[in-house]
């Protein structure tokens, strides 16, 4: 027994909270998808449901390995390769967009030759995106307020690579500029710059509305949000058999597998997979999920507080804030609270490389955690002193 514990410490390194809280989410995410999948495997698989179970559970253990993997390795390496990985995706979004595969109406698909496999080039842009921002506001402490050399860099890589995104997702490019907003404050940016940042990113995704792909899905479905406040006959689809399926689902569910709106609820496997969550296993179900996902925003955010580097500090806090908000996003969509995004629920809804991307995420939260790697982009003592300050009050 001692010696198996010696094995896990050894290998499963970082905050045991969060090894904890993702391994109990994906392993929930395997349930719920399987009871999801019922209608769409019978639809497309000839009523083989295990196709879709298999075939979810596979890129579920994928992405916790890529989380070990990525975990193991020290996290100021991340700030090597981030901004390689953040101008590399760059052409990729712009390629994709032209010549990407077309779903719902929009570009957001490149398929990986030989293995055939789709993946959405924004996940890579939000990820490096975040780990560079960190690393270009922690090698910028003691010159954090100077305009041409920190600060026009900065604020160009987030406008490009927001604008790009909202050509085709809007919902995505929204979050990701509030997840940047963030960082630059936890940063130390000063508050005019912020406002900057936010007259550009409007400025940018207006354009990216008007002129994208998704401009009028954008404004209708804001303006069907708005419109069911005042009028339930105006109420969308979507919206609407997920309320049913809340409402039927009562304190404590229906049980597994028992749901009945996954047969007329669009999507309930991903965007909508909070609603069958509630239904199936009830308020308390749906309250659990909730909490464990700002349980996992706590322990990120202690990272945060406890980090004496800035780059793991800010890297860390960029990735648990960006993970959490779209599982927040989601969920409030799901209950009424938002208007439709297409967003999935991370670590619960099905997914293919999304999930990998999201472990990759995790594992990097969870380096910063193991304290035992010695950073090179730093700042020196007083300034970190003051970025501590300002993480532990954000």
């Amino acid at each position: 027994m001692t010696a198996l514990k010696a094995w896990i410490d050894e290998q499963f390194k970082g905050d045991p909270i969060i090894w904890a809280i993702v391994i109990l989410l994906s392993l929930f995410s395997i349930l719920v998808v399987y009871s999801a999948t019922g209608t769409l495997a019978y639809k497309t698989a000839g009523g083989n449901t295990e196709l879709y179970l298999f075939r979810h559970s596979f890129l579920v253990f994928i992405s916790l390995f890529v989380m070990w993997l990525a975990h193991k390795m020290p996290y100021r390496k991340y700030a090597l390769y981030a901004r390689l990985f953040m101008y590399l995706s760059i052409p990729l979004l712009a390629f994709t967009y032209f010549f990407g595969s077309n779903i719902n109406d929009a570009n957001r698909w490149l398929t990986i030759p030989v293995i055939n496999q789709a993946f959405q080039p924004s996940d890579l842009a939000k990820l490096s995106l975040i780990a560079a921002l960190a690393a270009m506001l922690a090698k910028r402490q003691n010159n954090i307020k100077d305009f041409t050399g920190t600060f026009l860099p900065i604020i160009l890589s987030i406008g490009v690579i927001c604008a790009l995104i909202g050509m085709a997702n809007m919902s995505t490019a929204i979050l990701l500029l509030v997840t940047c907003l963030l960082i630059m404050f936890i940063g130390r940016v000063p508050v005019k710059y912020l406002g900057l940042v936010i007259m550009v990113g409007m400025l940018g995704l207006t354009i990216a509305v008007f002129t994208g792909q998704r401009g009028e899905t954008f404004w209708s479905r804001i303006e069907a949000f708005w419109e069911s406040k005042d009028d339930d006959s105006k109420i969308p689809f979507q919206a609407e058999q997920s309320y049913i399926a809340i409402a039927t689902g009562g304190v404590t569910g229906k049980g597994p597998g028992n749901s009945e709106q996954r047969n007329s609820l669009p999507h309930p496997y991903s965007d909508f997979i909070y609603a069958i969550i509630i239904e199936e296993y009830g308020m308390v179900g749906g309250a659990t999920v909730l909490f464990l996902y700002l349980a996992l925003l706590y322990r990120g955010m202690r990272i945060v507080a406890s980090s004496n580097k800035a780059f793991g500090g800010l890297l860390s806090a960029g990735l648990s804030f960006a993970l959490v908000i779209q599982a927040l996003v989601n969920m409030a969509v799901a209950v009424g609270l938002g208007p439709i995004t297409g967003l999935p629920l991370p670590l619960l809804s099905m997914g293919g490389t999304s999930l990998v991307f999201t472990g990759t995420a995790l594992g990097i939260i969870l380096s910063v955690s193991r304290g035992d790697h010695s950073d090179e982009v730093t700042a020196p003592a007083p300034e970190m002193n003051r970025t501590n300050n300002r993480l532990r009050t954000a």
